[in-house]
């Protein structure tokens, strides 16, 4: 069903609709839809060179709203939905983790979630059910939903077809290094700020 999925999406890329779908996925994928938007970004982008940094926004406000929606699952609809999603992820163990690094390191998480290979889908879920302050939530999520998409826009934009091949295969581990960079920066600033004197 994934690989239908998949290739569903990649098929799209070439709809008359094709920035509409990319909207529509974004959202989906920010609260339960499995197949992440780069997989619709890129070849858009491919064939649109003109419109990469269109479709960033659009993949970005679609991916925001979408985390709200999340948010909003994780508030109100925690028991039903919430608790199928993080099953289907398998994070129903580390969901006592899960809720000792919200309460370290609260919406930081959600922006390493963002930009990372982490499902983001999960932190909003969660976010919502931690009751995280809206606000800082969604600029969280903007911050690192349009970093990861501009930068996947601006590489594609810079390095043109050749690109696609070389982004598709390293953009999972590059944005984990750069997810272990924030968090462990995080934890140094954090770390720094509780030995400050008051």
């Amino acid at each position: 069903m994934i690989k239908q999925l998949y290739n569903w999406v990649l098929q799209m890329a070439s709809h008359p609709q094709a920035e509409m779908v990319l909207f529509i996925v974004a959202f989906a994928e920010s609260s339960f839809f499995p197949i992440p938007p780069d997989a619709l970004l890129i070849p858009m982008i491919i064939v649109h060179f003109d419109k990469a940094f269109r479709y960033a926004l659009v993949c970005t406000a679609g991916s925001v709203l979408g985390g709200i929606f999340g948010y909003a699952i994780g508030a109100l609809a925690f028991d039903s939905i919430g608790q199928w999603a993080v099953s289907f992820y398998g994070m129903q163990d580390s969901f006592e983790l899960l809720q000792k690094w919200y309460r370290e390191y609260d919406v930081y998480i959600v922006g390493v979630a963002g930009f990372s290979p982490i499902p983001y889908k999960v932190f909003t879920i969660f976010s919502g059910f931690m009751h995280a302050y809206l606000p800082s939530f969604v600029m969280a999520s903007t911050i690192s939903r349009g970093a990861r998409f501009f930068l996947i826009a601006w590489l594609l934009w810079r390095g043109g077809p050749r690109f696609k091949t070389w982004i598709e295969t390293n953009l999972y581990p590059l944005t984990m290094a750069a997810g272990i960079i924030l968090i462990m920066a995080i934890v140094l600033v954090k770390f720094l700020l509780q030995g400050a004197p008051q």
